[in-house]
């Protein structure tokens, strides 16, 4: 008997699909068909909402310093208050949804990330524009996880791999322009619009999610939520965070070292918590897999240095080269377009080699791409001084990060890819957090340092030098610690990305699929 004959749910590949079932989770859209068409909208536009605003707000960190004459504490503070709540609360997040509907925690993120996105653009002053950023986080910590589990719970497992990699692809065309419309935004009609542009995304994506996207959940969800553990977590990274970034300003004091300390504190509260709760966010017993630690190592001092690289760089390019928003966004666009033409192959090619020299090669390339962004400063050519360093860390990130992502989830069993996909994806964005706060003060920027081209030209310097220590490090442990002689498949997610915060997000197999 044939697998539609014994359930009459499955669908037939040649069969135009009934509608789902909304809430029962028997879902089977197929690619091509009006409900699969409308899911993949759905899930793109959400994505396409959190990837942009990764990559245009760096652009604009230049005139929100002159507008609201901040200091650099603002400037880091403006990318870090986002990191910190989307950091901390996006494993939280994911598990909202498989608890009270995929479509229904999602949509509620679109919703609060517009609405942040609107107090952003309207903010007064620095105080305002933070607190906006902190809950722009926390809207993104709901559609992130949320985006790629409606796929994964939506369509059939037959169409699941095409879905995803059009997904990913379409995701990435939006992170690679980003830089581009962040710099024609600010030159144009202003830095404020940066944030507004997510307004009109989020006004397609929720009446098209409500009206055409069939609820899921998980129907094994169950305990309580670990909100003690996420505000542990977060807490801890924000009191390091605060102390790393006063500093430079207010030295050894009391205000340095109280929130440094406690900070630490936090953390091992946050630890102690987790390895005594009958269902953390963060089941420590994951870690006693020997390459999915490691490779989270690794992940730590990649994405510290491409976040302490990309939060530098356009400072560089507009306050020393003295190009504009828009050079400077579009200056940028090598890394992330090398990503998107060359990510599927180099995938590929570290099925047929495995994981071990990706991950040594890939940092070391980067390395020598930070290496080479030492020689830009005052009167650079862009074809010169720029584009060669560019290109050698976009080689380099399109030989590391697909490998990495495939490894992380082949370290695991199926039934956890989700969890390591979304510890690996926290763990990014926590090392970038607190490299976008460390690094300004161990290159020795002062609060006012971006107002002065040939200070910040000199600091920026050695930034770029730590980077790359950073990164060879990070390839060094690749090379002594993976060694397994499993080859990592290519997932469909990491085929197209172009994300330069985080590796990309895979939610596991999904809740709720049609029967097999």
């Amino acid at each position: 008997m044939s697998d539609s004959a014994r359930d009459p749910r499955r669908v037939s590949p040649r069969q135009e699909p009934a509608a789902p079932t909304p809430g029962d989770g028997a879902s089977a859209a197929r690619m091509g068909t009006p409900v699969g068409r409308w899911v993949l909208l759905t899930a793109v536009l959400g994505s396409g909402m959190a990837m942009l605003d990764s990559t245009v707000v760096n652009v604009a960190l230049p005139h929100i310093g002159r507008d609201l004459d901040a200091d650099l504490a603002v400037l880091q503070w403006t990318v870090n208050a986002y990191m910190l709540t989307l950091a901390g609360l996006i494993l939280l997040g994911g598990a909202l949804g498989d608890r009270f509907g995929r479509r229904r925690v999602f949509v509620l993120g679109v919703v609060w990330f517009a609405l942040a996105s609107l107090l952003c653009g309207l903010a007064p002053d620095a105080g305002v524009l933070i607190a906006a950023r902190a809950l722009q986080g926390v809207g993104g910590a709901l559609l992130t996880p949320g985006s790629l589990a409606l796929i994964q719970a939506v369509f059939h497992p037959d169409d699941r791999a095409a879905a995803v990699g059009a997904w990913s692809g379409l995701g990435g065309v939006a992170s690679a322009v980003g830089p581009f419309v962040g710099g024609w935004l600010v030159d144009g009609p202003g830095w404020r619009w940066v944030f507004l542009i997510n307004l009109p995304l989020a006004a397609l994506c929720v009446p098209v999610a409500l009206r055409h996207v069939p609820e899921t959940r998980d129907p094994a969800a169950h305990g309580r939520f670990d909100v003690l553990g996420a505000a542990l977590g977060a807490l801890a990274l924000g009191a390091v965070t605060y102390a790393l970034i006063a500093a430079p300003d207010q030295g050894a004091s009391p205000a340095v070292i109280v929130p440094a300390v406690l900070g630490v504190l936090l953390g091992f509260a946050f630890v102690y918590v987790e390895a005594r709760r009958p269902d953390p966010m963060l089941p420590l017993g994951i870690f006693r897999i020997r390459l999915f630690t490691s490779i989270n190592v690794v992940t730590l001092f990649v994405y510290a240095a491409f976040s302490g690289f990309f939060f530098l760089s356009v400072l560089q390019l507009q306050v020393v080269v003295g190009w504009s928003a828009l050079e400077a966004g579009t200056a940028l666009l090598p890394t992330t377009v090398l990503m998107l033409l060359l990510s599927a192959r180099s995938g590929r090619i570290a099925q047929r080699v495995g994981a071990r020299i990706p991950l040594t090669a890939g940092p070391l390339l980067c390395a020598a791409g930070m290496l080479l962004m030492t020689r830009v400063g005052a009167g650079a050519v862009y074809w010169r001084d720029v584009l060669p360093a560019l290109v050698v860390l976009g080689l380099g990130m399109v030989v590391l990060v697909a490998p990495l992502t495939s490894t992380v989830l082949a370290s695991v069993d199926v039934a956890r890819a989700g969890l390591a996909s979304g510890i690996n994806n926290a763990a990014a964005r926590a090392a970038g957090l607190i490299a976008v706060a460390a690094l300004p003060l161990a290159a020795g920027m002062g609060p006012d340092v971006y107002r002065d081209p040939a200070a910040f030209s000199s600091t920026f310097a050695r930034a770029m030098l730590m980077c790359a220590g950073a990164l060879v490090i990070g390839g060094v442990l690749g090379w002594a610690t993976v060694r397994e002689p499993a080859r990592p498949g290519c997932h469909p997610e990491c085929a197209y990305h172009c994300g330069v915060s985080s590796p990309p997000l895979d939610p596991g197999e999904g809740q709720g699929v049609s029967a097999e």
